[in-house]
């Protein structure tokens, strides 16, 4: 890493209408550097990112790109820069092998209109062995594992003689030896020059592999700093100006009475013989590996999975969920792991999302009461604090913490008795997160039952009353208020 930037964004501003994304924002990106950008959601990272990427064009400020100024006309214009961005859902096509992926719109040819795909699988084979990597250039995308398919990401970026790579969110699915083989692909990078800026919330990453961090509120710059001066308190503190002397902040209530009971609950995609109850005012952990059955548990009950044998009972009374119609009639709100493809309809309005599961509310004879839909909307949008220029936004163009609020308001229209949240602060920043776990207290404070299931293991001890661990479909344990330690909970998580 050298000291001279090979990158400035100086004085950036950004506007929407009615809305400033970015407010005199200065970004300086060295040779050879990992440099975290941090931020609560609705900071203003991505939008950023987009300006660097071409996406976005910005309303005023300058670009300094190799002492140079320039002007990012669009994403193709980036990447002639030298600028690639491996975003958080990938930009691949499943039904294509690596190589073809990689080389997508670039192929080389025998002869107009006839692909080499001998020269596509060598030059693919020598992008991937740059990287370390023995990955098979004919397999299709399909096939691999989510970090294989990052990797090919990093190799199409490359290959694009990319001089900065952009990774957003990059180990969010990705498990922890993967993060490992992730971050030893990084530091390749940085070894031949190409400078990378990294956006996470996971923040015990930023000081493993962060050179420098800077961070963003509220669409500015609050300042950038060493990442070895730093601590995870101090950088809290600067995305959201107050102290958190507590990341965890559960209020414990007095159980009331049983709400939920599963017996002997198996389904035909691996869950066997799950039983277990839930309480008025409890939160009830559920943690294990990936693979363990929790999401298939949570849809499950949710009515979106087969159930082949078992029962489920809602206040002592026996029902057949067998759809997620049945599900929201029985009281029960599900809050996806993706709140995108299935928590949301991305363009539809923040007031149609919200009111959506309970169109009946606001319907008379098929006529929708658009006022009192309004008036609804415009509450639990105050309540939950969603930053939005106004009820008819697009969900699309929110943020991730507030597209979570949404999620929640609309379980919260419906009056769900059960709430299943399913990696309720996955891609969420640490302010957000704060914000939703208070909103649960304040749900089990009136009565609601919440399964949440993490794979924050911190996030599962710290906000619940119970845990129940998963394994291979079943569940392995279940620990009582204060008996559950990450120990124990991974030692039955891996079956010892």
């Amino acid at each position: 890493m050298t000291d001279a930037p090979v990158l400035e964004m100086r004085h950036i501003r950004k506007t929407f209408p009615g809305v400033v994304a970015l407010d005199d924002v200065d970004f300086e990106l060295r040779r050879g550097e990992v440099h975290i950008l941090l931020g609560e959601n609705g900071a203003g990272k991505s939008t950023l990112m987009k300006i660097l990427s071409g996406a976005y064009q910005k309303s005023a400020g300058q670009i300094i790109f190799d002492d140079a100024e320039v002007e990012i006309k669009n994403p193709k214009h980036a990447q002639t820069l030298g600028i690639s961005t491996i975003y958080q859902e990938f930009n691949l096509i499943p039904h294509l092998s690596v190589g073809e992926n990689i080389f997508l719109g670039r192929e080389p040819a025998r002869m107009p209109g006839l692909i080499d795909q001998r020269a596509i699988f060598q030059a693919a084979t020598r992008a991937l062995n740059d990287l370390g990597l023995t990955l098979d250039p004919r397999r299709l995308v399909k096939e691999l594992r989510v970090a294989e398919q990052q990797m090919v990401e990093v190799a199409k970026a490359l290959s694009l003689d990319a001089r900065i790579l952009i990774m957003d969110e990059p180990t969010a699915a990705l498990t922890e030896h993967e993060i490992g083989e992730l971050f030893t692909t990084i530091r390749k990078l940085k070894e031949k020059g190409v400078s990378i800026v990294y956006i996470s919330h996971r923040m015990e990453e930023l000081f493993e592999i962060g050179d420098r961090v800077t961070v963003l509120r509220d669409g500015r710059t609050v300042g950038t700093y060493d990442v070895r001066g730093m601590s995870k308190s101090e950088l809290i503190r600067l995305m959201v100006n107050r102290e958190l002397t507590e990341l965890f902040p559960k209020e414990r209530v007095t159980r009331g009475a049983e709400v939920l009971r599963v017996e002997g609950l198996s389904t035909k995609d691996g869950l066997k013989d799950i039983s277990f109850s839930l309480h008025k005012g409890e939160v009830l952990g559920i943690s294990g590996l990936l693979g363990a059955g929790r999401t298939e548990l949570a849809r499950a009950i949710f009515g979106l999975d087969k159930i082949t044998s078992g029962t489920i009972y809602i206040n002592g009374e026996r029902r057949r969920i067998n759809s997620p119609r049945a599900a929201i009639n029985s009281g029960i709100g599900f809050l996806t792991e993706d709140r995108k493809s299935q928590g949301l309809v991305l363009p539809l309005s923040v007031k149609e999302n919200l009111c959506l599961p309970s169109v009946d509310k606001f319907s008379s004879w098929g006529v929708m009461d658009s006022g009192k839909e309004e008036r609804a909307a415009d509450g639990y949008v105050k309540e939950l604090r969603i930053k939005t220029p106004n009820l008819n936004q697009k969900v699309v163009f929110l943020s991730g913490g507030n597209q979570q609020k949404v999620v929640l308001s609309k379980w919260l229209c419906c009056e769900a008795e059960v709430f299943i949240f399913d990696e309720p602060t996955r891609g969420v920043d640490v302010g957000a997160k704060t914000e939703i776990y208070q909103l649960m207290n304040r749900l089990t404070a009136a009565g609601v039952a919440i399964i949440m299931i993490s794979s924050e293991m911190l996030e599962v001890l710290g906000m619940s009353d119970r845990v129940l661990v998963m394994r291979a479909g079943s569940i392995a344990c279940e620990f009582n208020d204060g008996e559950a330690t990450q120990e124990r909970i991974l030692q039955c998580a891996l079956g010892e």
